[in-house]
């Protein structure tokens, strides 16, 4: 199942398309028309409300049920009903332009953060929102914020161990021209595909722009794309592009692009069938389940951070999850808000996706032990230009949270596009800068 629409982890990154603003207002039972209020008696909430989600899986396989059955044995009055959307982005969009997009949601990544009070209903102060949890820059606006994260996940390759075992690779690469000799050693030591790129999918290639940040652990380095040529030499994204470019380029990868299947993707890692591929870390427990189900030990499936260290450390960037908010048009925020503080705060969402909860002093998920024993430094975005960052995003049209120009990364770099590397850059360059320009 397509864990979301990019990845990840790039909702916290970046935005991409601006929203047809929908008039605001509406009447609410409980708070005003732009606030949600955590009800403070229990016994007193009710009503009905609708909760709209990416993950149809875990509605249809009952999962989400068993929460809002948990949820009633505090809340008995309120009653929880769930509408798994398949295409999350596409049709929340659409229906962001009426009333009618659920009581509690996830925010889609087209929404420009300053456009989040004409859709959400404020959270609380920023100040007060942000002493309990973390990940909240993204949705502050002025002095208020409107969403929270529901966890949050770090970037790096999920790797079949036993695969990298055997090509007598134990150690993870500090560069990516070791990453690059390591899937050579793959290639000529094992019959595993060494890397797989997702590519008719799409989506999974969209995640190389979680690697913003984590190439030269810099906190601001998403604020800094605004006034910045992202693919300058030496950049986060220069880096990594070139990574994925090498990859291809040295037939380290499927060899048929066209072709890749994410479904069929997981069982192939947990096979041994393909070695590695750059996913968030929410991607582990599907890979584990998937060696479950083939009889293999879910143990053989690693995670290990970007080739690249700053001051002999890894860095990897913990990215929040899509954002939960409640809409802004709810006749029942005081229900609406009970559903939202119970989901993040105490449900186990977070443990059972090995996720880092957005709740401050959370422990982090197993996962993640490697990192921690590895001393990987952990870092969070600022994003405080975000809302240009989208603006020029979207005057570009270069759709850094797209997979369209990875695709032509691959493409170029199989020979099924004319051109090179140095070109994709600067063409991609020149519209940014103009952009910037325009935005400015």
């Amino acid at each position: 199942m397509n864990r979301r629409a990019c990845t990840a982890m790039v909702a916290a990154i970046l935005a991409t398309t601006a929203l047809t603003a929908a008039a605001c207002g509406g009447s609410s039972k409980s708070g005003t028309s732009d606030e949600a209020l955590s009800p403070a008696d229990a016994a007193a909430v009710s009503g009905d409300i609708t909760v709209l989600t990416n993950r149809t899986d875990l509605v249809t396989d009952g999962t989400m049920q068993k929460y809002a059955d948990q949820f009633k044995q505090l809340y008995p009055k309120v009653n929880v009903k769930f509408e798994g959307v398949t295409d999350y982005e596409g049709e929340v969009k659409i229906r962001m332009n009426t009333e009618n997009y659920g009581d509690v949601l996830l925010i889609p990544n087209t929404v420009s953060t300053e456009d989040y009070p004409k859709y959400f209903a404020s959270l609380g102060s920023a100040t007060d929102v942000a002493a309990k949890y973390s990940f909240t820059d993204k949705a502050k606006v002025a002095d208020k914020v409107y969403g929270v994260a529901g966890f949050a996940y770090v970037n790096g390759f999920v790797y079949n161990k036993d695969v990298w075992n055997q090509a007598g690779v134990t150690k993870w690469p500090t560069t990516p021209e070791e990453f690059v000799a390591d899937l050579q050693q793959i290639k000529s030591k094992t019959s595993a595909t060494p890397y797989y790129t997702n590519y008719h999918d799409g989506w999974p290639l969209s995640s190389w722009s979680s690697v913003i940040g984590s190439v030269s652990c810099d906190p601001k380095a998403n604020d800094k794309l605004p006034t910045t040529d992202p693919w300058a030499a030496g950049s986060d994204f220069n880096t990594a592009d070139t990574l994925l470019y090498d990859i291809v380029k040295n037939k380290l990868s499927e060899a048929d692009p066209t072709t890749t299947n994410w479904e069929d993707s997981k069982g192939a890692i947990a096979t041994g069938k393909i070695a590695t591929m750059w996913l968030g870390s929410w991607a582990i427990v599907q890979m584990q389940d998937a060696a479950k189900k083939a009889g293999k030990d879910p143990n053989s499936i690693g995670y290990m951070p970007f080739p690249k260290q700053v001051g002999g450390k890894f860095c990897s960037v913990v990215a929040p999850d899509y954002q939960y908010a409640i809409n802004s048009h709810s006749k029942n925020k005081a229900a609406a808000r009970a559903w939202f503080d119970w989901f993040i705060d105490k449900s186990d969402a977070a443990a059972v996706n090995q996720a880092v909860s957005a709740v401050k002093g959370a422990p982090l998920p197993p996962a993640l032990k490697p990192f921690t024993d590895a001393g990987v430094q952990f870092i969070e975005l600022s994003q405080a230009e975000s809302a240009k960052l989208t603006k020029i995003d979207n005057a570009s049209e270069v759709g850094i949270s797209k997979p369209d120009y990875r695709q032509k990364i691959v493409d170029t770099a199989r020979g099924a596009a004319p051109g090179d590397l140095k070109g994709i850059f600067a063409d991609l360059t020149k519209r940014w800068m103009e952009a910037a320009k325009t935005v400015g």
